[in-house]
């Protein structure tokens, strides 16, 4: 896997946390350097941590699978994608809590870091070096999240679902071409 393949799977995975940071920053009334910092160390930290356990939960059964792992690999992307899409597709409105603390963070930073355990399972099907991996995911994360809290004072609800849309669409698509490389089409 490429860095331009990495860098497109980091952005899928952290489109979730840029909307609910995007969320926050509509809610906090000032925002400050350090709402978005907080913001970026909880959804980057969880980004990074989350596809580390499915890494090395699914390290055990890599050897037995391998000769699948084009097909794991397209069906876990393109089922998170999928939920993705659907996601954002649904028209509710949720309130943003202000809160930054840890009581609010945490749950929010496991939720929209659940699809990178599925992302971990798939980058130990295709053999990733998985340290490099996941700073990379989680510093993107950082980024775009603490930009999210910024924009989000700023734009509003308004990218929302766009973002949503755009990090699902982004996984299918990733999806699709390990898939085509897998079986020989690419």
């Amino acid at each position: 896997m490429g860095i331009i393949e990495l860098f497109m799977i980091a952005v899928g995975l952290s489109m979730d946390a840029f909307a609910v940071s995007v969320c926050k920053g509509l809610a906090i009334c000032r925002i400050t350097e350090k709402h978005m910092v907080s913001a970026g160390l909880w959804f980057g930290g969880f980004q990074a941590l989350m596809p580390l356990v499915g890494y090395y939960a699914a390290g055990i059964l890599t050897d037995k699978v391998e000769h699948l792992s084009h097909w794991i690999a397209f069906l876990l992307l393109a089922f998170i994608g999928g939920s993705m899409l659907l996601e954002a597709l649904e028209k509710k409105k949720e309130e943003a809590d202000p809160s930054m603390d840890a009581r609010s963070m945490l749950p929010l930073a496991i939720a929209t870091s659940i699809d990178a355990l599925a992302v971990g399972v798939s980058l130990a099907v295709l053999r990733v070096r998985i340290l490099p991996a996941v700073s990379f995911i989680g510093g993107v994360t950082f980024v775009l999240t603490a930009l999210g809290i910024k924009m989000g004072s700023i734009f509003g609800d308004k990218y929302r679902s766009k973002a949503e849309m755009t990090g699902g669409l982004v996984l299918i698509l990733i999806g699709i071409k390990i898939l085509l490389e897998g079986i020989g089409m690419l």
